[in-house]
């Protein structure tokens, strides 16, 4: 598929994603906050922040679910997605994956970027562990796939997942 209609499919979960990012940036104030400040709830941070979204398809999900996937080629020379992070663009990663229907989320994660660049930066320093690069199925970029529980822990700032019977 071409890179806009996978942008397409994709930014359909986009009204699915803002009620979640609401939920965990919108919190409720303290006590004091709501009864001197005439404070009910508040965001956590009053900057801009930015999130980069990327759902993967449900048949991705049984055997990738702790996965996530960051393009790192493209043959176009663009700059990719890892190249932006690096340069310190993006707050958040919202990644998830679509139910059967392509009508829900089954699984997602919000990702701290900014523990992601440190611990990526670490491990390209140390040599410990080299990263091979992946090729698409179509050959329309390469990435790099990442398990989530490599990173550390404060990397993941919220996840949900619903159960399959």
């Amino acid at each position: 598929m071409s890179w806009e209609s996978e942008k397409r499919w994709s930014d359909k979960f986009i009204p699915i994603i803002k009620p979640i990012l609401g939920t965990n940036f919108i919190v409720e104030s303290s006590i004091e906050e709501d009864r001197d400040h005439n404070t009910d709830l508040h965001i956590l941070n009053m900057g801009a922040i930015r999130f980069g979204c990327r759902i993967r398809r449900y048949t991705w999900y049984a055997n990738y679910k702790n996965e996530f996937t960051i393009r790192a080629i493209l043959p176009s020379g663009q700059k990719t997605e890892l190249e932006k992070i690096l340069e310190g663009w993006g707050d958040y990663i919202f990644y998830g994956f679509a139910n059967e229907n392509d009508t829900d989320l089954i699984y997602w994660f919000i990702g701290d970027l900014k523990v992601f660049r440190l611990w990526f930066l670490r491990q390209l320093s140390s040599n410990s562990k080299k990263r091979e690069r992946k090729n698409n199925s179509d050959n329309s970029s390469k990435f790099f796939a990442f398990n989530k529980n490599e990173l550390p822990k404060d990397f993941i700032f919220a996840e949900s997942e619903i159960i399959l019977s």
